[in-house]
């Protein structure tokens, strides 16, 4: 689920509702006070220590999505393996179907007829089948390969397709129902499983007629581990619905490739809880790369709906404690937005679907609620919650049979858009007719530039070619150069890439390597991250071109980056360390016994004796080992790092081939053997005053001994304070402040760094004491490049009081950060800075 803060229904609309007396479009009388808004389910930081294990990163990490067979006929039938049956399933309780029972429902379900098919798209981080479901009149191969090649002329060449009779008769609009993304919001699955039987069986002519000129896609549980332990994230602890553009997880990564082959139109994403059901459309601010007019236009009208199908099954809040549904675009003013692409919903809009939603069914029956509730009372609840997200479902259906010519001709004008360098439409009564109440504050458009030029050679072709494969994998555009070429004013050499911001994807393609925009004065709050850009954060070097034409620059479409892992054929071999990868090879190199020196400006320098090592390295992480005549100073040796961080930063440490035991204050009070440990990281779940006594003389005896602590925002500077090992003062800012800020890099740490971080919660430290470094500061003037931050209601903690202060420090034994350089796998271009914290806080502890 998500939330909103307190804010009375839009002023317009209240207004246009009173003068018409309409109530069809609202869920109470136009004079009532509007319902309350969501209420957040936890924060949108972590301050729970993670503990998972090192082996569901590395499958996360190992785990490729091959592209889904678009050629075979329908139906695909496979029988599937049953899985062993686990009576801890937390479904079972709820009344549900648990994960043991879906395999076997899905073989089930194929034997009723010719509608249903199976596949498996991957496997979770936990290493559980995730199952797609197609229901669709039957195709032959041919028949199949027609919808196809229909498809793939909707995104390729959208101006043939507007005018081809044959998609406007016979292209089944693709539906995509998405359940269960977070593993204790349950019932989307079993809703989906009950709509799957009646659709493979139902001999009406409206099924027919639907199933005809649909093809409806189900993923059945996207988070098979949460649902079985009852977590909202997998079991990387991860919240999947956060982590689209960054697709660092397993379960997204299928996500993204059924958005990308089967581009639908329609797509529900099946949340709870939410008492009266919430329905998106969402609150300003509205993502600036949309093409926000036919989203909105479909949209809304889907939701209203929807809302009728829902209401309609006449639960009432004083007999079934059900309240009417809520829009958020209509019934609140901020809080719940659409502006970040890191939400499902969201995410698809830019791959062609012109309707999508979260939708929250309204009957809680996680968390305490699960706890302690009756069992009877609990699966009343689930099964309201299966009845209104059953309701949905169908309501969809009815939409999409309604309107499937209209829906289909909104993906091609998308496409066309983009392909064509059309300019966008912004929102108003005119251009959408169909939605009351678009103001001022709905309008977010934005200028695209004519390409991005990702260059080619120096110090980033590692992190080019990881930006440009992920690029790649989002089913952006790029091509790269054959020969040398000038453009916007700049020469760029053979090799450079080219993002050509005219085709069919250029909002995905804007919305990642764009800087983004400060949105602070447009709203009060936001839900979630507000900047994100892969250009400043990813550690490639990214230009946009604002206009020119690209005739005559020597360019060819690539599905890949062209290999830059090296190795020098003689010599010593000197080893960067300005990207993770370069910290994963030699983190590789280490643990395999290598000898290991590190040279004066940070680098790892590595014995000829170990070329083959180093080439396995090479060609294993993409990264370059240089001839060098450099001997190097001290030797590096392997790292040993407890932690108690955040989940997103346990997986970036896993990433760089750091040896990480998890830690948190339960850990530590339960007995911990610190002689195993070269350095302490520390950013969540350990509190230095909730240790026993015990427990934090072991604590203390270890830092007194000389080892080294890396610390990370207020709890990791609140550590570093409490053990006296830097003279600080930690000031925090707006809590709930985050974007991409300006920084000045001056120190070892930093060396190498781009000038360009991330903050949530931003951290800067002042009154520093004698024998204090400073490895980075907040930029002089705006610091903000893009995202939400205000200065709180006294005026502290904004960016103007952050500005020119130290954002990193560092002293003998102790690094503390103030930015968030490894939040949620994302700002891979920071992640260098902790492993050099890491590496010299380690060596500095044996001398």
């Amino acid at each position: 689920m998500r939330t909103t803060r307190t804010v009375l229904a839009r002023p317009a609309l209240i207004a246009t509702l009173a003068l018409t007396g309409s109530f069809l479009l609202t869920p109470y009388a136009a004079d009532a006070r509007p319902k309350p808004p969501p209420v957040r389910e936890g924060s949108p930081l972590d301050h729970q220590a993670a503990r998972t294990p090192a082996s569901t990163a590395r499958r996360a990490l190992a785990a490729e999505t091959p592209a889904l067979d678009a050629t075979r006929g329908y139906p695909r039938r496979q029988t599937l393996s049953p899985d062993a049956e686990n009576p801890a399933d937390k479904s079972i309780k709820l009344g549900l179907t648990p994960y043991h029972a879906i395999a076997p429902e899905l073989n089930a379900l194929q034997r009723l007829g010719d509608r249903v098919s199976v596949e498996v798209t991957g496997r979770s981080a936990g290493g559980h089948r995730l199952y797609l479901v197609t229901i669709t009149a039957p195709e032959t191969a041919r028949e199949a390969g027609a919808q196809e090649r229909m498809r793939e002329l909707i995104e390729n060449a959208p101006v043939t397709a507007a005018k081809s009779p044959e998609i406007t008769a016979s292209y089944k609009a693709p539906v995509f129902f998405n359940n269960n993304i977070h593993g204790n919001e349950w019932e989307g699955t079993d809703a989906s499983l009950k709509l799957i039987e009646q659709l493979a069986t139902a001999k009406d002519t409206k099924t027919k007629d639907l199933l005809a000129h649909t093809r409806l896609y189900f993923n059945i549980t996207a988070n098979p581990d949460g649902r079985i332990a009852g977590t909202r994230t997998n079991a990387n602890g991860f919240d999947l619905n956060r982590d689209f553009v960054t697709a660092s997880q397993p379960e997204v990564r299928a996500m993204r490739q059924i958005e990308i082959d089967k581009q639908p139109a329609v797509m529900l994403d099946l949340h709870g809880y939410v008492n009266g059901t919430l329905i998106e459309p969402t609150t300003p601010p509205h993502g600036e790369n949309y093409e926000y007019d036919l989203f909105l236009k479909n949209t809304y009208a889907n939701a209203l709906g929807m809302e009728a199908a829902v209401n309609g099954l006449g639960y009432t809040p004083a007999k079934d404690g059900v309240e009417p549904v809520q829009i958020p675009f209509r019934d609140q003013q901020e809080g719940w937005d659409d502006w970040p692409p890191i939400f499902t919903p969201q995410y698809a809009a830019f791959h062609g679907t012109v309707a999508a939603h979260t939708v929250e069914i309204p009957m809680t029956v996680n968390n305490e609620a699960y706890d302690t509730l009756p069992v009877t009372e609990l699966r009343r609840r689930s099964a309201i919650n299966v009845d209104v997200a059953g309701a949905a479902l169908r309501a969809t259906l009815d939409f999409v049979r309604t309107h499937r010519t209209s829906l289909v001709a909104d993906q091609i004008e998308e496409f066309r858009r983009g392909a064509t360098g059309a300019r966008q439409v912004p929102v108003s009564a005119e251009t959408v007719p169909g939605v009351p109440g678009i103001g001022p504050e709905d309008v977010y458009t934005t200028t695209f530039p004519r390409a991005y030029v990702i260059p080619a050679g120096g110090r980033s072709d590692t992190a080019a070619a990881r930006l440009v494969d992920h690029l790649v994998a989002n089913d952006v555009r790029v091509e790269r150069a054959s020969g040398a070429f000038r453009l916007g004013g700049r020469s760029y050499a053979r090799g450079s890439y080219v993002v050509d911001m005219h085709q069919p994807k250029r909002g995905l393609a804007n919305v990642l390597l764009a800087d983004g925009r400060d949105i602070s004065g447009k709203v009060s709050v936001m839900y979630d991250i507000s900047g994100w850009s892969l250009g400043r954060l990813w550690g490639a070097t990214v230009r946009a071109v604002p206009g020119g034409s690209l005739t005559g620059v020597p360019l060819h479409r690539v599905s890949a980056a062209a290999p830059v892992g090296y190795v020098a054929p003689q010599g010593t071999l000197r080893l960067r360390l300005d990207d993770p990868r370069e910290f994963a090879a030699l983190n590789s190199l280490l643990r395999q016994g290598v000898s290991v020196r590190q040279s004066g400006d940070g680098s790892a320098i590595v014995p000829s004796s170990a070329r083959a090592l180093a080439t396995v390295a090479a060609k294993t992480y993409g990264v370059a080992f240089d001839a060098t005549k450099d001997t190097g100073g001290r030797e590096l040796r392997r790292i040993r790092v407890a932690a108690a961080v955040t989940p997103g930063e346990l997986f970036a440490l896993r990433e760089m081939n750091f040896e990480v035991t998890p830690v948190s204050t339960d850990v530590l009070n339960a007995g911990f053997d610190w002689s195993a440990v070269d350095v302490l990281f520390v950013s969540a779940g350990l509190e230095r005053d909730d240790l026993t006594p015990a427990a934090r003389s072991a604590l203390d005896g270890f830092l007194a001994a000389g080892h080294g602590f890396v610390g990370r925002g207020s709890v990791g500077a609140a550590l570093g304070s409490a053990a006296g090992l830097l003279a600080v003062k930690p000031v925090e800012g707006n809590g709930d402040a985050n974007g991409v800020v300006r920084v000045v890099n001056s120190g070892p740490v930093t060396a190498g760094a781009t000038d360009y971080g991330f903050v949530y919660a931003p951290v800067w430290f002042t009154d520093l004491g004698p024998g204090v470094r400073v490895e980075q500061s907040y930029a002089t003037g705006s610091p903000l490049v893009s995202g939400h931050w205000r200065p709180l209601d006294d005026g502290s903690g904004g960016p103007a009081a952050a500005a020119g202060q130290a954002s990193v420090v560092s002293g003998p034994h102790a690094v503390l950060f103030g930015t968030e350089p490894l939040f949620r796998d994302h700002p891979k271009g920071e992640f260098p800075q902790v492993g050099r914290a890491l590496i010299t806080m380690a060596h500095a502890s044996s001398g």
